[in-house]
């Protein structure tokens, strides 16, 4: 019943008509010409020379397509276990007539002139689409891709990022940026605005999705446009022998602004996360790189908590990072599973990652599969694959296990399949591109406002070493208009208009800058009374803002600034503090003041005698609250510096029966006794205890305890007469301590103490 069940499932999964979300199809060449650009394909050269047969054979320019053909199916013996020669058979069936059901020396010869002759056909990349069920693909598209000569429908452009994220310190890149947008990206916002650019451009020709392939490393942070700035000044100066920080500083930047644009727009941002480049140097083409299982998507918390409305398909390299991709789709709503990317693509590992997927994310949430192909023809038997594990587990784990219809399962391979691709990559509608393009030109007269602003802060170059080229904003060269498409004009206006201007950098905040302006507050500023209050005119010529230069700062500085890309958004500069002369103060005291003397070197024999405080300023003496001078010396006044007589030693008697009362006569003490001063007593005899002492005591006098806006007023204490040792049997008859009643000479019901009674707080001596 399980292999009957699974094969209508697949037939009804097969039945679909499908677009594929992620490819690497050049839509200009979207189709084989040969069996050798099948087999030219890294997954068979890599497993060919993992099987033993050199790079450099693989590799050599002067073979013919045939004879490569050739000499990789004479090596490929040793790979026929593996799910990619399977791929091939099951293709060289479908697509080409293939009758047999193994492939080698024998017959390859003949396969591959039937093939060319098919390939050869004017519709067959159509007919590929066709014969797989695929009614469009994505594309990974260079940022500075025209997107022209191809339906973009069925070929459906995805702006693909690596190269600004991390390639931007090449001159190369930044010149390919330069050319396509007419941007100089030179500052923090002409780099944001160059990246608009390409947005604009992107998703006027309908692309529905913005992708990157990321390192284990890359932990994406929010940058401040100080910080960016430093980084731009570094690489544009030092390109790819910048500092790793800087490099890193500018691929935080890039990012964060990437995520920007994709809110902006709505446009999902494909994530595909783990790869390791240039693991294995000597490998073929394509086959030198591989997963590294140490990283984590606890990387990417602060983009996904920062952009909640941006959508990440994700992808992992291996299928051992599946479970936390599952938990992060479990959790975060916008964070989608996308896929079973290059190592995890095999029957075993797409099954159980699958079905922990299906088992734990919404259903909603599941970009099921994508072929991540570089030609039309492998299509077919990737996504046949697929088909034929989903099928599996649906019949298995959701019909059989869970009791679920036939019906109920063929519906959730469907969404998984087919209907989620369509609604998280859905098309750009083209009111909000044009909605998008008029807030940017809000924003740019808006930046147009603040240049007047600006002008209040001219003056000249601060410094001989600064030019124009370090002071002022962005430079926009000849900025090409676009022949194509409804976005912005490529560069977004023409070079002299007031709109230009306003791509310059905008008056930078003390909030996200390390320049502070240079406020010149004897400008009047009525002189631009008429630029705020009215409308501005084209004409209008508007100063470039100028800055006071900061000092240079070290690559240490910077590297202990980033603190790992962990950086302030708002940039500060602490000063260093100062050193401050302590004033030298002179007590009276010869010993004191003595030691201090030798110590200063001090000759002046006048600081040794007793006078008032005076500075060297005057010749009057201090008056109370004045300021003192750092390292002016002081004398403190003290008109009574005799040294204190020595006391005399406190004597204690018992003998006396008011000597409770009377521990020892008072004594002449000065006036202002020093508190901190140890007191010294002697006593002549021994104080033996006497406990009748403890009632011999003055009567209380009353406490007043205020508690919360509330009086309390302490009961007094009973005043007991003072006995004499002899009448200690009168005393206890005094205190009437025997028991009124026998019960009470029970033991008490509790272990808590006795509880004060609060009209007679001595009652408890009674019982």
């Amino acid at each position: 019943m399980s292999l009957e069940l699974r094969r209508r499932i697949f037939d009804q999964l097969d039945s679909l008509v499908i677009v594929d979300p992620h490819t690497h199809i050049n839509p200009l060449d979207p189709a084989s010409h040969s069996l050798a650009d099948i087999l030219g394909y890294h997954y068979y050269t890599e497993l060919a020379h993992s099987a033993g047969l050199p790079q450099a054979a693989i590799e050599d320019p002067s073979l013919s397509p045939k004879d490569k053909v050739g000499l990789l199916i004479e090596n490929l013996g040793p790979i026929s276990n593996t799910i990619q020669w399977s791929w091939f058979v099951e293709m060289a069936q479908k697509l080409f007539g293939f009758q047999g059901d193994n492939i080698d020396a024998s017959n390859w010869s003949q396969l591959y002139d039937d093939a060319e002759a098919q390939m050869a056909y004017d519709g067959w990349a159509q007919k590929v689409l066709d014969t797989s069920k695929l009614s469009a693909v994505f594309l990974t598209n260079e940022f500075d891709d025209p997107l022209e000569g191809f339906d973009t429908n069925t070929y459906i452009p995805c702006l693909r990022t690596d190269d600004l994220v991390f390639h931007l310190a090449k001159g190369s890149v930044r010149d390919r940026l330069e050319r396509f947008s007419g941007i100089r990206p030179s500052s923090p916002e002409a780099l944001r605005q160059a990246i608009g650019t390409l947005f604009d451009h992107f998703i006027s020709r309908g692309a529905r999705a913005c992708a990157i392939s990321l390192p284990p490393d890359f932990a994406p942070q929010k940058v401040s446009a100080g910080r960016a700035a430093s980084a731009l000044e570094a690489i544009e100066q030092s390109g790819v022998d910048a500092a790793d920080t800087h490099k890193k500083a500018i691929a935080n930047f890039v990012f964060w602004t990437l995520c920007e644009y994709c809110s902006d727009y709505g446009l999902p941002f494909d994530l595909m996360i783990g790869v390791n480049r240039a693991v294995y140097p000597a490998g073929v083409h394509q086959g030198r790189d591989l997963y590294d299982s140490r990283v984590s998507l606890h990387q990417y918390k602060e983009a996904f908590n920062a952009f909640p409305g941006v959508k990440f398909p994700l992808s992992v390299l291996a299928s051992v990072t599946n479970q936390e991709l599952t938990s992060y789709a479990w959790i975060f709503p916008n964070v989608i599973t996308s896929g079973h990317w290059w190592y995890s693509n095999t029957p075993t590992f797409i099954e159980h990652d699958l079905g922990a997927r299906l088992e734990a994310v919404p259903r909603t949430k599941q970009i099921g599969y994508y072929s991540d192909m570089y030609k039309l023809e492998f299509a077919l038997p990737k996504f046949a694959m697929y088909k034929r594990c989903l099928a599996k587990v649906l019949a298995e784990k959701f019909v059989q296990d869970r009791g679920w219809s036939e019906e109920q399962a063929v519906a959730l391979g469907t969404q998984v399949l087919q209907g989620n691709t369509e609604s998280i990559f859905p098309a750009v509608p083209m009111d909000k591109v044009i909605m998008r393009r008029e807030e940017r030109e809000a924003e740019l007269s808006a930046a147009a406002l603040a240049a007047p602003v600006a002008a209040a802060y001219t003056g000249g170059f601060p410094d001989e070493g600064d030019t124009f080229d370090s002071v002022a904003g962005p430079k926009l060269g000849d900025i090409p208009t676009s022949s194509h498409g409804s976005g912005l004009p490529i560069g977004g206006v023409n070079e002299g208009s007031l709109a230009s201007l306003a791509t310059a950098s905008l008056l930078p905040g003390s909030f996200d800058e390390r320049i502070e302006p240079t406020i010149h507050m004897d400008q009047a500023e009525t002189e631009h009374s008429a630029i705020h209050t009215g409308a501005l005119s084209p004409e209008v010529h508007l100063p470039i803002p100028h800055f006071a230069p900061t000092e240079p700062q070290t690559e240490e500085d910077l590297e202990a600034l980033d603190d790992e890309l962990a950086l302030d958004p708002e940039w500060k500069q602490d000063l260093h503090p100062s050193e401050t002369d302590v004033p030298h103060v002179h007590t009276g005291d010869p010993a004191h003041d003595n030691m201090l003397d030798e110590q200063l070197s001090l000759t002046d024999e006048n600081l040794l005698e007793d006078k008032p405080a005076t500075g060297d300023w005057a010749d009057e003496p201090l008056v109370a609250g004045e300021m003192v001078e750092a390292g002016d010396d002081l004398v403190l006044e003290n008109f009574d510096e005799t040294p204190l007589a020595e006391e005399e030693p406190l004597e204690i008697s018992l003998e006396d029966p008011t000597a409770e009362q009377e521990v020892a006569a008072e004594q002449d003490t000065p006036e202002q006794e020093d508190e901190f001063l140890p007191q010294e007593f002697t006593a002549r005899e021994t104080v033996v205890f006497d406990p009748t002492k403890m009632f011999g005591q003055k009567e209380e006098t009353t406490d007043e305890i205020v508690f919360e806006e509330e009086e309390i007023v302490a009961a007094e204490a009973p005043t007991l007469k003072a006995s004499k040792p002899d009448d200690f049997d009168d005393m206890l008859d005094a205190l009437d301590l025997e028991p009124e009643k026998p019960d009470e000479t029970e033991p008490p019901k509790t272990n808590d103490p006795p509880k004060a009674d609060p009209d007679n707080p001595w009652a408890f001596l009674k019982k």
